[in-house]
């Protein structure tokens, strides 16, 4: 928590087995309480990555595109209590 505030970051995954673990690693964790990916239908093992490094993992059973993958990360983030909600792309486009 940061100032009382529960921060849960969100990772909206498709294809991203390369680019996941990196992503993680440089992710605030001192002040991150949870992570949460969603896996919207992957063929590239990202779902068992994020599994590996402890993340808890969403997995949609079909594609359900950017928009529904949002929503199912901020779903998931705020029925865990969530007081703020960061979005990372695991993809390692930015730096985290």
């Amino acid at each position: 928590m940061l100032n009382g505030k529960k921060i849960i970051v969100v990772m909206p995954a498709y294809n991203a087995a390369l680019t996941l673990e990196k992503t993680y690693a440089e992710i605030p964790h001192e002040i991150v309480d949870e992570v949460i990916l969603v896996d919207d239908k992957s063929s590239d093992g990202t779902a068992e990555v994020s599994r590996r490094l402890g993340i808890e993992t969403i997995i949609h059973t079909q594609n359900l595109g950017y928009g529904g993958n949002q929503k199912t990360c901020y779903r998931a983030a705020l029925d865990k209590g969530a007081d703020i909600v960061i979005m990372l792309h695991p993809d390692y486009q930015y730096t985290p």
